[in-house]
């Protein structure tokens, strides 16, 4: 530093770290301002130093620099334990991994809905309740009751007939949808607890931003497995108007609630293949329906980020707990349903009112290409989507219907409004106008997608890909 006599704007120290550290921009200063010879005197020490046997001092300065570094950085942080990855966190990767976790989900649909629900529950649960505890036990003394009590067939046809608060109402809503949809609530609250469904958002959200949603938008579309209408109150996590817009006629298009779910697979499981025809018909309908909506929804692409929850195994008690509460909701509010529908049907046939209803709506139907014997099952449809799938899977335990017709009324049933009650949950979220709309489209539109739906499995069932 003595050598140095020239004014370089910093200090000497500086350029002599920077001459040992040989740095050619400033040995270029030097050169120029103090002579070739004090450069020269310079780089004499520095190849002094390495004939020495010693570091560089470029290195030697370098690690003094890392060293004041690091006790500086260990005295103005905190250290924190890394926790060391654990099996949960490895398997948290494979759940939103592309393969291993599109896999998992196919398994899970397989094994813990097809099997348990439409298989075990729908099939042997079902077969029981409906045959043995209804068909042997409770309907045969119900039935003489009343015709010992009510001597007028047109008002006994109200408790006991065809279409009877008894005979269909309330076997409906206990031997043909209780057992299912306990089967359905209890593998959903076994996925929910897990804290499986945020991991299912990560792994669909390049999906949904093909359709205008983020993969926050799982949540309502998960929920509305549960209920629909509670799905489309809960749409209003998402963050513009034109998300909850599209993720309400998504819920009310094509995502069915467990009730409705639940009994749709058990009926299409009936026909070989059918789960599959029907839910790969009913997906790629919510995929253009969405990816068509949101290209003609002005707005920005919507953005995305979430809280990952750890893994965990469900625990008992909160798994019973959520499918006690859901039980309730289903025994509380949707059986009354069923009863006053039995009433209105009643009231419908003694008044000729029914009949005229069936005739018209058999036009559509037959449209469709679907026996005119549809037209009950169709009208149950619009007052619920269970209520009308209940009715169709009656027809299959009876034979009434073939596999290609019960595939497309289960596509047809799928794709109305849910219930009435999700319809008024859209007024409220969007207005009247808004959900009028969504209305008026998906009533026709489920009827189109049935004759598309028909001329395209009659198309397979010629080439022998599916069976009649």
């Amino acid at each position: 530093m003595q050598r140095l006599q020239a004014d370089y704007g910093v200090s000497k120290r500086a350029i002599a770290l920077l001459l040992l550290q040989e740095d050619s921009e400033v040995e270029a200063w030097v050169a120029q301002r103090d002579g070739p010879a004090v450069l020269e005197a310079v780089r004499r020490i520095v190849r002094e130093m390495k004939a020495g046997g010693e570091r560089s001092p470029l290195y030697r300065i370098i690690t003094t620099r890392q060293r004041f570094a690091e006790a500086v950085a260990h005295q103005v942080l905190d250290h924190t334990f890394v926790k060391p990855r654990t099996f949960s966190d490895w398997l948290s990767d494979l759940l939103i991994h592309p393969l291993w976790g599109s896999l998992f989900l196919a398994a899970l649909l397989y094994f813990g809905f097809y099997q348990f629900v439409g298989v075990l529950a729908a099939g042997t649960a079902v077969e029981f309740l409906e045959d043995t505890v209804f068909g042997k036990y409770l309907l045969p003394p119900i039935v003489r009751f009343f015709e010992w009590l009510v001597p007028f067939g047109w008002l006994r046809d109200l408790f006991v007939g065809e279409y009877g608060i008894f005979t269909l109402g309330i076997r409906y809503a206990l031997a043909l949808l209780l057992p299912i949809v306990t089967a359905f609530f209890l593998m959903f609250s076994l996925v929910e607890d897990s804290g499986y469904f945020p991991r299912l958002a990560l792994l669909v959200d390049r999906l949904f931003k093909g359709i205008g949603l983020s993969g926050r938008a799982v949540i309502p579309m998960v929920l509305g497995f549960g209920c629909d209408t509670m799905a489309t109150m809960v749409t209003r996590i998402l963050e513009t108007r034109r998300e909850r817009l599209l993720a309400t006629l998504l819920l009310a298009l094509a995502i069915p609630c467990s009730a409705q779910l639940g009994v749709i697979m058990a009926t299409v499981s009936k026909v070989k293949g059918g789960i599959a025809v029907w839910a790969s018909f009913v997906f790629a309908v919510f995929l253009l329906v969405g990816y068509l909506t949101a290209r003609l929804l002005p707005g920005d692409p919507p953005r995305f980020y979430m809280e990952v929850v750890p893994l965990r195994l469900p625990r008992l008690e909160n798994v019973l707990v959520k499918t006690w509460t859901r039980l309730q909701w289903y025994l509380w509010e949707v059986t009354p349903l069923f009863i006053v529908a039995s009433v209105l049907i009643w009231l419908g046939r003694i008044t000729h009112l029914f009949d005229l209803v069936i005739a018209v709506l058999a036009y559509p139907v037959q449209w469709v290409g679907l026996p005119k014997a549809l037209a009950p099952v169709i009208l149950f449809g619009f007052f619920r989507r269970d209520y009308g799938a209940a009715g169709l899977l009656d027809m299959v335990d009876k034979g009434a219907i073939g596999g290609i017709d019960l595939v497309v009324t289960a596509i047809i049933l799928t794709l109305f409004v849910p219930c009435i009650a999700q319809f008024l949950m859209m007024v409220r979220e969007h207005g009247w106008r808004a959900a009028l709309v969504m209305a008026g489209f998906i009533f026709p539109f489920a009827f189109f997608c049935g004759f598309l739906a028909k001329h395209l499995l009659l198309w397979l069932h010629a080439a022998g890909w599916v069976a009649g």
